[in-house]
């Protein structure tokens, strides 16, 4: 296991990442890759994740598992050191829903097998939720949860609170830019921009929702937070600006989670 005794796990660690065909999935599971840890990513369809990642990335692992069987979500942590659950769905019935990614499963069934699945020995459990998971009474979230997306999200986060797993979680403000359907690694790293809004905002309250959150700062926000002890335990809702932002520089990162009161 790569991690220190303040929790902060070094590149090297072997991290999971549930949901990496997702937009803010692809994302990730590259800059992982790329920043040195080893990546096992777990999906559905080992043959769509092969062709949107390459049959071949060093540092990187692709399985075969239905999350919806938590034995299967326990078979797939085996040496694993942090976990990222980036499951979910859309807020409204689509296509995906009639393929088994509904609200229930995407966002309670398979978060929560996830955690009950997960040792005691990880290092960080890191999820993605959404902003408005704490203010689901009130428009526009009420409108948003008519299909209890964001009550099964706010539902995932208080049960991996109460697991005793050291976590982090994220809420984003509604997602753009890319990727959205990449098919290759070199489509996906064109996607790969903050676009007008390379800022980031943090708050440890679940504020935002009117706003948009990029992406790939999402993405490196997840992946920098492995590396900032102060991060365990918290919860931050996420926007971006148009102010200049930390892109991947990580000492940036680090003063910016600190600063988060």
């Amino acid at each position: 296991m790569t991690a220190d005794l303040d929790g902060v796990l070094s590149p090297g660690a072997h991290v999971l990442v549930a949901g990496a065909t997702g937009g803010v999935g692809q994302l990730l599971t590259m800059r992982l890759v790329e920043a040195g840890y080893r990546v096992r990513v777990v999906c559905r369809n080992k043959a769509k994740a092969e062709e949107l990642f390459g049959c071949i990335q060093p540092g990187m692992e692709i399985w075969e598992h239905d999350l919806t069987n938590v034995e299967e979500a326990t078979h797939c942590m085996q040496d694993i050191d942090a976990v990222f659950c980036l499951v979910g769905t859309t807020a409204f019935p689509t296509t995906r829903w009639s393929k088994g990614s509904t609200a229930e499963m995407s966002c309670d069934v398979v978060p929560h097998n996830l955690i009950k699945a997960t040792p005691k020995t990880v290092q960080r459990f890191v999820m993605v939720t959404s902003a408005g998971v704490e203010r689901c009474n009130q428009l526009p979230f009420r409108i948003l949860d008519s299909f209890n997306v964001l009550t099964y999200k706010r539902k995932a986060e208080q049960s991996l609170i109460e697991s005793g797993l050291p976590y982090t979680i994220f809420r984003p403000d509604r997602l753009i830019d890319g990727p959205w359907t990449s098919t290759d690694i070199n489509t996906l790293f064109k996607a790969d921009t903050n676009g007008s809004r390379p800022g980031v905002k943090l708050a440890l309250k679940d504020i935002f929702g009117t706003g948009e959150a990029c992406r790939a700062a999402v993405a490196e926000a997840l992946l920098q937070c492995l590396r900032v002890s102060c991060t365990t335990g918290r919860a931050y809702a996420i926007t971006s600006t148009r102010d200049d932002g930390p892109s991947k520089d990580s000492k940036k990162w680090e003063q910016m989670f600190a600063m988060v009161r």
